[in-house]
């Protein structure tokens, strides 16, 4: 038998080494990722104001068990936020590995979620495909306010700020106008919404708008953008911070992962972004 090439080897171990971290190690490294946004429209008495962004949460897929989300919601807590939001995908569905849990079993978890804004949710697109009116319910019954083309005013003691949630883009009908009807004119206001994929359509009006759903791509081989994005608009709202026409938009990568246990290079996380 010929001796194997050396290169053969290192390759081979090489190729091996980056599918374990892949696999093994990248999904279940949920981290707190700070960044700070300056929307042109966000007023100086709320200069500091921290938000916390948990998207994707896919509660029961490989590395995110229900210990794993309670170690998420205590490290999150620790950061502080002054407001939570969650940008939907509760649930799996049909992850490879993945081992359904209940959606009452999240929503209690995240109900030990602390800021002095309270928590607010949107629901995304597995929500709607398991059972959506169940994934609100678990979420109001744990006083999780659900917004699905609708706002709420939040009371911080440096001021007010509106929370404005979009119906899911892909099973349902968002209405951007009927979800700001509520807020008054010139009112620092912040558009949840699962899928970035309606950015395009949010008015000026709108401060910062928040999303999730694309989960950066879960796989991106620097220096290349992710080869495949859950949107329509391929990588353009992959993840990050984007600035179109003096509107902003934040995508978080989000925490679980879908249809394959896989990251690389698109590390999860919980977002928490300051506003200046």
């Amino acid at each position: 038998m010929r001796r194997a090439r050396p290169w053969l080897i290192g390759l081979t171990v090489a190729l091996s080494s980056l599918a374990g971290w892949a696999v093994v190690i990248e999904p279940g490294q949920v981290t707190i990722r700070s960044s700070e946004i300056a929307p042109a429209r966000w007023p100086a008495s709320l200069s500091g104001t921290r938000i916390a962004l948990l998207g994707d949460i896919h509660t029961g897929a490989p590395h995110i068990s229900p210990d794993k989300l309670r170690a998420i919601v205590a490290e999150t807590n620790a950061a502080n936020p002054d407001v939570v939001v969650l940008l939907g995908d509760y649930v799996i569905h049909g992850v490879v590995g993945g081992d359904f849990v209940a959606p009452e079993i999240t929503a209690e978890i995240l109900a030990g979620l602390r800021a002095p804004g309270g928590v607010t949710a949107v629901l995304g697109n597995h929500d709607w495909w398991y059972d959506g009116p169940r994934v609100r319910r678990a979420l109001e019954a744990r006083g999780i306010v659900v917004l699905e083309n609708a706002a709420r005013s939040v009371r911080l003691p440096a001021g007010t700020v509106w929370l404005a949630g979009l119906a899911d883009l892909w099973t349902r009908q968002p209405d951007i106008a009927g979800s700001l009807a509520t807020v008054p004119s010139g009112a620092p206001v912040i558009l949840l919404t699962h899928s970035p994929d309606v950015f395009p359509d949010v008015p000026l009006r709108v401060t910062l708008t928040l999303a999730a759903h694309t989960h950066g791509g879960q796989v991106r081989i620097p220096p290349f953008r992710a080869p495949v994005v859950p949107s329509r608009f391929g990588s353009r709202y992959a993840a990050g911070h984007v600035v179109e026409s003096g509107r902003h938009l934040f995508v978080t990568t989000g925490v679980g992962t879908s249809i394959l246990p896989v990251r690389f290079a698109v590390p999860p996380e919980v977002a928490l972004l300051t506003l200046r």
